[in-house]
């Protein structure tokens, strides 16, 4: 059986929060963070301001958020070399056959075509999409894979930077009905609605024809394992955007 959480538990919570950070002394919780901060860039023992932080009130998420502010984010390497698939040598001829489909498409929008592959949400199981990615870079995309742990915004962002020619999304924590609609929605509010969206993940049918009809083009799940008819179905949703020049 698959769980549904219900969408009124998370506004609960989001609630509860509000109300925590309303209750609490505003001024002792950013100096808090302000010490927090002066620790990290000064090498000196995080334990003491972090401690003063939880007295005064300071979530999780606002005491990561400082760290983040001095430290960065690390981003672990991922099996994706960042190379064009052009310069590989491919025998499999169901990919050449691919390859001169997308030679035909640069010819006629002027540039290679890009997809963009990431994992929105807070899912760490990258290797379903660094296979996507990989395959899509050897049929001759140029593929930009973003990674892990990203929100919709970052992710609509990226695509509209790189100038994504096709959107892959691979969800396998179960935050795809959620998710999704915010990227779909994202990119058309800034002007790339023909941009087609795929999404691939754990993702019962009655969700992935939900996810269909708010304008996802397609949505595949572990039983789709033929990645050459993935790559070919990903080649003719971008032929189908250019068909008229």
């Amino acid at each position: 059986s698959i769980l549904v959480v219900d969408a009124s538990v998370e506004a609960e919570q989001c609630e509860n929060l509000r109300s925590w950070r309303a209750s609490r002394d505003p001024v002792a919780a950013e100096r808090s963070l302000d010490a927090l901060r002066e620790a990290a860039r000064s090498n000196d023992n995080l334990v003491p301001p972090t401690i003063a932080c939880a007295r005064a009130g300071v979530t999780t998420g606002e005491w990561s958020d400082a760290l983040r502010d001095v430290f960065g984010e690390y981003r672990a390497p991922t099996g994706v070399v960042a190379v064009s698939g052009d310069t590989r040598v491919v025998l499999d001829t169901d990919v050449s056959a691919l390859r001169l489909r997308l030679d035909a498409l640069e010819k006629k929008i002027g540039r290679r075509p890009k997809m963009l592959v990431g994992k929105p949400g807070l899912d760490g199981h990258s290797n379903g999409a660094e296979q996507i990615a990989i395959k899509a870079r050897d049929v001759g995309f140029d593929v930009v894979y973003e990674g892990i742990r990203l929100t919709p915004k970052q992710i609509v962002d990226a695509a509209l930077e790189e100038g994504a020619h096709v959107v892959g999304l691979s969800i396998l924590s179960g935050s795809h009905a959620s998710l999704v609609p915010e990227v779909v929605e994202g990119l058309a509010n800034v002007g790339l609605s023909d941009v087609p969206v795929v999404v691939g993940g754990i993702i019962p049918e009655p969700d992935a024809e939900l996810l269909r009809a708010q304008g996802v083009s397609r949505v595949y799940t572990p039983k789709d394992f033929a990645l050459n008819r993935i790559m070919s179905d990903l080649v003719s949703l971008v032929e189908s955007r250019h068909a008229g020049g």
